[in-house]
Formats: C-alpha cells, structure tokens, sequence
C-alpha cells in the first residue's frame, strides 16, 4: 500500500459541489499516479482556489462544472490581470497557467470539458537568467571545516555542516536530497554512492567523492547523538531532524569571511557542481542523470556559462574552423 498520503479536501469558496469533486481529485492523481511533490499539489491547489474565487466575483454568481467548462479566453485574461494588479510575478502566473491547463485536461480527460481555451493564453514571459556558480576555490573552501576555525560552535557542527556542503557541491545535491539521507546510507565503510530521493519522489543513485565521505566519517565520529540507522544522518542541535535554514545561514556567515555574493548560497554549489563538470570536460547527458533533470533542456543552461570551452572545442572538432 502507499505511503504517500492523499491530498486533503480542497475547500473551494465560489464553486459548486461538483466541480469541488473534481478539484479534489485532480489533486490526488498528481500526487498519487504523477508523484509531484506536496508543495506543488499544493501551491496548484491554491491557485485553483484564487481563480475560482476570481471567477465568482467576475460572473456574480456561484462557478459550475458546466461554468467552467464555458470559459472563454477574455475570463483568463482578466484573472492574469487582476493577479498582476496584485503585485503576482511572471513565475508565479506561468505555474497558475499550469496548474488550470493541468485541471482543465483532467476535466477532458473525464469528458467533462475541453482544455482548447487555456492553449489560446500565451505563457508570460520570464527574464533570462543563468545559474550563478561559486568558482573553485571559494566552493571548496565552503565545503570545508577549517574555513570555520575560530567559530565558537562545537566542533561537531562544524563537521556536520561541512559534510552536508560537501555533498551539495561534491555531489550535486539538493539541500532537501541531503538532509533526505539517513543513517544507513552514510558512505563510509566502502560505499561509495547514495540513492536519493529527488523532485517528484524520484530517486537516483550518485557517486560520492573521497573528500565527502572522509567529510561524513569525521561528522559520525563526533556526533554526540545515536543515530539509528534508518533515523536522518544529519541532526541538529538538540538531535532532531537538521532544519535547511541551520546549512542557510552558516553559508550566510562564511560569505562574508570569503568575500563572496548573495548569490553564493547552499544551492549555488549544486549549479557549481554542474558547471565545473562540464568546464572540465563532462558530458551533458551525464550531468542531466547526476542532477536529476527531468529535461535536458534543464541542464543545458550551464552551457551557457562555459561558451569559452564551447567555442575552444568547436575550433578544435570542426573541420572548416582551423
């Protein structure tokens, strides 16, 4: 039997019985059978909810199944503008977007309305931006213990925040997938890999470097807590699950010992990690499976931040480039 809980009734204020029904279980097959993470079941969850709400006060009247199987493309184009008059973001429209095309192909699906309206919006558009990684140095130095020397912290959290910073940019991790590990599957003892859980409850196995695992070793042998083996590998101060805020502000606090941006944060190691492969001559696909990515195209954005190798290695492969 499952272990993933199903989403709860969605309270839908505006909307008729019905269509509620239908909210509700719309949200539990993304959950259940497409496995998305709670946070997007229910940030799509609210999103329907505010543009039903928005859709009760623009007709004046409750919102039907068979109302919202009649929407036209000039009542989405009041919802996005109502929502921009409130201050919402490009990002936060185009996952509203997604969330309503997503509802309205379950409706379909179960012949209870066509989604054509929704693919007559465009999606907002969002300014380009690229990953910004940590150079070498500096990400090795965050990874590190003695970067920390002179703090007045026990020397246990030092090691355990410097193990945790190490797989983030040792292994690419998410800060989530890290503090996702348990005791068990410490690598040390000869292992040399960990299975992950990922976005959408997906998992993958990753490689760990020596530095990490030495980095682990160090951590486990002064953790003052017992550590059950299927208990989390990384605790906090009082010997409960470690809290990511705990690994976001001790990189806040050697930002400034190593003269680094804002932008220098715990997942900044991951799109270090991804770059420095690719600098170093990894193969796009590899990285893709290393990290994750559901898309290629996801991972093909640090190839914009290494055009200086690109280009080094289109003179040297292309026959009419010399």
């Amino acid at each position: 039997m499952s272990s993933v809980a199903t989403p709860q009734i969605v309270i839908l204020p505006g909307a008729d019985e019905p269509l509620a029904r239908e909210a509700v279980a719309w949200l539990r097959s993304l959950q259940l059978e497409r496995r998305l993470s709670p946070k997007t079941v229910e940030a799509y969850g609210r999103d329907l909810r505010q543009f039903v709400g928005f859709l009760q006060e623009h007709w004046g009247e409750t919102v039907t199944l068979t109302g919202f199987a009649a929407l036209k493309v000039p009542d989405l184009r009041s919802f996005l503008a109502h929502r921009r008059r409130a201050g919402t973001e490009n990002r936060s429209l185009m996952r509203a977007l997604a969330g309503l095309r997503s509802f309205a192909r379950h409706l379909e699906r179960e012949g209870l309305a066509k989604a054509d309206v929704f693919s007559a919006i465009g999606t907002p558009k969002l300014p380009r931006s690229l990953p910004k990684p940590i150079a070498i140095e500096p990400a090795r130095s965050l990874a590190q213990v003695e970067t920390r020397d002179g703090e007045d912290r026990p020397a246990w959290v030092l090691a355990r925040d410097a193990a945790v910073l190490g797989f983030l940019y040792g292994s690419g991790l998410r800060i989530s997938e890290a503090l996702g590990l348990r005791r068990h599957q410490a690598p040390v003892g000869g292992l040399d890999s960990v299975t992950v859980v990922g976005k959408g409850a997906k998992t993958r196995g990753v490689p760990v470097i020596k530095p990490v695992s030495e980095a682990v070793a160090r951590y486990l042998a002064q953790c003052p807590y017992p550590l059950p083996q299927d208990g989390p590998l990384f605790v906090g101060a009082k010997g409960g699950p470690l809290s990511p805020r705990i690994i976001q502000l001790a990189v806040e606090r050697l930002r400034g010992a190593l003269d680094l941006p804002p932008s220098a944060t715990p997942h900044a190691l991951r799109h270090s990690f991804a770059t420095h492969l690719l600098s170093r001559g990894g193969d796009l696909r590899t990285i893709q499976e290393l990290l994750g990515h559901a898309s290629l195209s996801t991972t093909q954005v640090y190839t914009a931040i290494d055009t200086t190798r690109l280009m080094a290695a289109y003179r040297d492969a292309h026959p009419r480039a010399r």
